[in-house]
């Protein structure tokens, strides 16, 4: 009996199948897979590839449930699925879920508390039950998303150009920025190149998140501010969300060392947290809670993979 999980993001899709007993038996990554970001035909090709990688060697039919968490789903996102699920040969379609619940699966196996999420984009969400009740944020990149890894690189971006424009002096953030985007010569020469390629390909600016943590690292003033800041609104959303149980923190800006862990990780002090490994680790555990109830194992199913 074999289950198994996805963790469909916007940046990466990650896929996994895992035994009855927790112990992982195939992984598999691909690349986008939020239909909202990318379309629908690119995040199931997105999909469908990580699936195949990560059954690779296994029997699909022995796939006793599977669970889809994906970033900018609905319902007609679901039935692409099945047909993706057909085609990898697994007999039974998932049971899809959003990248909230199998992110908060990963973190912890407590019915009620809240997850704190921030990787391209940020939410939180409230569980109880393992249900979600009430949700904080996750508008999306251009209207929300307030501290996460779109906001971060954009905002990075931003001051960068604000001071090639104004001709300020300037430090790691800028160069980094400039690298980033590949742009040499005069200030206003490479201020205009970044915004040139910014408005070509938004994806360009998440990935420049990164960039921001190593300048505020760098001792640079402005991106050491928007990491306060990016802290600031992401425990400001956690807030509005507070209740019992746990605060499972997830994503790629969180989940790892870095600045704004650090910095969010202060702001909760005195509170349990607790921090989400593999979603897709996450995701095989529901859907062995839904087939095996309690003797799905989550310490066996969360545990570090070497993959």
């Amino acid at each position: 009996m074999l289950f198994a999980g996805v963790d469909a993001g916007g940046t990466t899709t990650r896929a996994a199948v895992h035994a009855a007993d927790g112990t992982r038996l195939g992984h598999g990554t691909a690349g986008p897979g939020n239909p909202a970001a990318h379309g629908a035909t690119a995040a199931a090709a997105a999909i469908g590839q990580a699936l195949r990688r990560a059954l690779d060697g296994l029997d699909p039919r022995l796939v006793a449930a599977s669970v889809a968490g994906v970033a900018g789903g609905d319902d007609d996102f679901a039935h692409v699925l099945g047909r993706v699920w057909a085609e990898c040969g697994i007999p039974e379609p998932p049971r899809t879920a959003g990248d909230v619940e199998v992110s908060y699966a990963a973190g912890t196996a407590a019915p009620s508390g809240t997850l704190l999420l921030a990787g391209t984009g940020a939410a939180a969400a409230r569980f109880s039950g393992r249900a979600v009740t009430a949700v904080a944020d996750g508008l999306g990149w251009l209207l929300g998303d307030e501290g996460g890894g779109f906001w971060i690189g954009r905002a990075g971006v931003r001051a960068a150009v604000r001071a090639l424009d104004a001709g300020l002096p300037y430090g790691p953030l800028v160069e980094l920025v400039s690298g980033h985007f590949g742009v040499t010569g005069e200030p206003r020469r490479r201020a205009d190149g970044i915004v040139r390629l910014a408005q070509a390909d938004r994806m360009l600016l998440a990935a420049a998140a990164p960039l921001v943590t190593r300048a505020a690292a760098a001792g640079d003033g402005d991106a050491a501010d928007i990491v306060a800041e990016a802290a600031r609104r992401l425990t400001a959303t956690a807030a509005r969300l507070s209740g019992e149980g746990p605060i499972v923190l997830a994503g790629g800006v969180l989940a790892a060392d870095g600045p704004v862990r650090t910095a969010v990780l202060a702001r909760l002090a005195g509170r349990e947290v607790t921090t989400a490994r593999d979603g897709t680790a996450g995701a095989c555990w529901l859907a062995a809670l839904d087939r095996l109830g309690d003797r799905a194992a989550h310490d066996r199913f969360t545990a570090p993979h070497g993959s």
